[in-house]
Parts: structure tokens; sequence; C-alpha cells
């Protein structure tokens, strides 16, 4: 496919593709001015308030003295792409040549652009789970495809398979599936990983898989779709550094796939950055090779901090739903006796001094019902940060109750 023609910059978190095709304001700018604005604890945008791994900054300090500050190769340096290469294989048992089937990106956000605009032709048709990462409808429309979904629903933000059938036909062009989740933190499961291959094939379709989360899962396994039967020849992989290693601002993220999808994406992608992160590319190849040690310990840091944000959530009054990877928790205001998220999301840093986001941000306007109690807390943030956050939140309870 050849991609033609000229679009203007959308600021992702701050601008948003609507169901009229219009770009427009969405709430993240708006709840990040308010949470500066107020002095209030913003719990709302997914970021970590800490530094990553000492070995990974100091390489990319080396990086920076050694004068690799220049563009890197288009591909990604060498040292990157064999360390993802090498990654795959050591988490998942999968073979990819660093040099053909690896694509070092602007983070997963600018390797979800290139896949999209690189594989789908206008009118095409991309499933996505709903609620869905707020870039992925913006993506979708940018590159003029028709964006269908499925819905998790609460409590436990499992797709039905029936729906999964539904939303699959003979126009999908790409089943894109976010697992581990944002925002619900919901993991799925080897059943619906192997029911979206066998779609995929019965209707000719691409799987892409956004798997930025992939190292922060508590409890459950992170199931890669490339490493099911079937599955490899027809899956575009995506995920990213920033996560993993506490550095969201570096922009380092990746694409393995077979080398004609490769291709095809980086004949979009040298139209996007062409390159980026030069000296933070070496960095984050240090990081892929920490040892086991490192990433168990990642995922069981952040799970405390989850269950630290959860129970002062519960203590407050809310219902929560707890997550089973990722950065963020769920939290239905319902039983504090409001039924409106988006407008408890305005009033809550007046309420507790915190920002938080409504689930209806990511989810269509015709769609949200179901979703418009419902709150997203981030909880990658510093421990004094939650317990603070969380003494602020118990207040709630007598407000509500006025």
């Amino acid at each position: 496919m050849v991609v033609s023609g000229s679009w203007g910059r959308a600021a992702r978190g701050a601008m948003l593709l609507g169901d009229n095709g219009q770009l427009s304001p969405t709430i993240f700018a708006e709840m990040s001015a308010l949470a500066v604005s107020t002095g209030a604890i913003n719990l709302g945008q997914g970021f970590p308030d800490e530094d990553g791994p000492p070995e990974v900054l100091e390489a990319a300090r080396k990086a920076i003295a050694d004068g690799v500050n220049q563009y890197p190769p288009g591909r990604g340096i060498p040292a990157l792409r064999t360390a993802i290469a090498d990654h795959q294989r050591r988490f998942y048992g999968l073979e990819f040549d660093p040099d053909t089937e690896v694509l070092v990106t602007a983070g997963a956000t600018e390797a979800l652009a290139s896949v999209l605009l690189a594989l789908t032709d206008n009118g095409d048709e991309v499933v996505t789970f709903e609620p869905f990462y707020d870039a992925y409808g913006a993506l979708i429309g940018l590159g003029r495809a028709r964006h269908v979904t499925v819905p998790l629903r609460a409590p436990n933000f499992q797709p039905d398979p029936d729906d999964l059938r539904a939303a699959v036909t003979d126009r999908t062009r790409i089943i894109l599936i976010n697992s581990p989740h944002n925002p619900t933190g919901t993991v799925l499961g080897r059943e619906t990983l192997e029911l979206i291959v066998e779609l995929a094939h019965q209707h000719d379709a691409l799987i892409v898989t956004d798997e930025v989360y992939e190292h922060l899962t508590f409890g459950v396994p992170h199931i890669p779709v490339a490493t099911l039967p079937g599955a490899r020849e027809r899956t575009i992989s995506i995920s990213s550094g920033g996560k993993t290693f506490s550095t969201t601002g570096w922009k380092i993220g990746w694409i393995t796939a077979p080398s004609s999808y490769v291709d095809a994406i980086v004949a979009v992608k040298q139209f996007l950055t062409y390159v980026n992160g030069a000296p933070f590319q070496p960095a984050i190849a240090v990081g892929l090779g920490l040892p086991d040690s490192f990433f168990i310990g990642a995922a069981a840091t952040l799970q405390a901090k989850r269950d630290l944000l959860s129970a002062g959530l519960m203590d407050a009054g809310f219902a929560v739903t707890l997550p089973q990877a990722g950065y963020f928790v769920v939290a239905d205001a319902a039983p504090l006796g409001y039924s409106d998220s988006a407008a408890l999301s305005r009033e809550l840093p007046a309420l507790a001094g915190v920002v938080a986001v409504p689930l209806t941000a990511f989810v269509r306007e015709d769609k949200r019902e179901p979703y418009r109690s419902l709150l997203r807390f981030a909880y990658c943030k510093r421990e004094d940060v939650l317990r603070q956050a969380v003494a602020q939140l118990g207040g709630l309870t007598r407000v509500a109750g006025r």
C-alpha cells in the first residue's frame, strides 16, 4: 500500500479523532491542566514519578558523552535490534531476524500509526476491544479505516466470544488487541487468544498486538499471540521500553513481525519520525538484557502499589476491579452516589485533591452508558504520593453522604 497526501499533527493525549471524523480536545489535556492549576495529585496520566534502573540511565548518559547524538540507522541501531530479538527468544521462545524482522520506533504509538497507515486502505475494518487506548480511534480514523469494537464489560473486562465472532468478518483487515489492557488492566487468556487466531485465519485478517505492559503482570501469565500455533506469520507485535523501564519520555518502541510486513511499515515510518532517540537506543538495549530478577522485581513493586491504591479506593467507598496488570485501576463511583464519572473527575480535585480520568474517555459516545460511573486511577507513582492520595480520597465518603 502506498500512503500519499498529508495530515496534521494530532497531539496524543490532547486531541482525539471523534466519531464525526474531526479532531477535538479530549479530557486528558483538561485533567492534566486541572492538576496543575489546583495542585491536585495527578493519578489521571500514566507516567511514573520515579526513574528507571540505574544501569539503563547510565547507559544513556554514556551514549551521549560518547557522541551517540546523530541519526541512528532507519530501522534502529543493530545493538537494540539484536537485544529485541534476544528478548523475544529469552522470554517467549520466538525467533526473529534482527536485520529483517525487527523495527525500532518512536514509542508504541508511532509503531501503531505506522502499522495502521501502512497496512489498511480506506474502508478496511479494524477490530479493537472497547474501552480502548485513546490513540487507537484517532489513528484508525487518520488512516480512513472503519473502527469496529468488541465490548469489555465490568467487572472482569473479558470479551464475550460471541461478540468477538460477530465483530470479525471478511471486511476485517486488522484485529488490534491490547493485552495487558489499558485502561482496564485485564489480561487476555489463552482461549480468547486462540479464538482471535482462528478468526484471523478464517477471515484472512492480520493480528496487531500492543504489549507495552508485557512485564507488568500480577500472578497471571502474559501470552504473546505470536507464540500460538498459526499466529506468527500473520502477527505484528508491538512493545516499548517506556513502561518496563520507567522511561516513558524516551519513546523507544519496537515492532517484531515477518519481514514483508516490516518492509511495508518502514515505507511509512520513514515519513513520520524517520528515526529517534539515538542515545536512548543503546540504553534500552542494556535494559532488555537485565537479569530476570529485575523484571520480577518491577512487577512485584507495581503490584504492591496497585494493592495500596485499590485498598484506599475501597475504603473510600468505591467498588474496585482489581487489575491483573499495568498501571491503572478502574473504580466505580456509583456506591458513593456518583453516576457521572466525567462530572466527578472535574469535581474530584476540589473534593479530594486528586485527579482521575473517566473511563468514558476510552469509549465511543454511543457506547458509554455501561461505563458512565467508572474512573481510571494510575498507581505508577511513588508510595508516599499514593498514601497521600488515599488519605485525601477518604474524605469522599463524607461528601457523598451529605
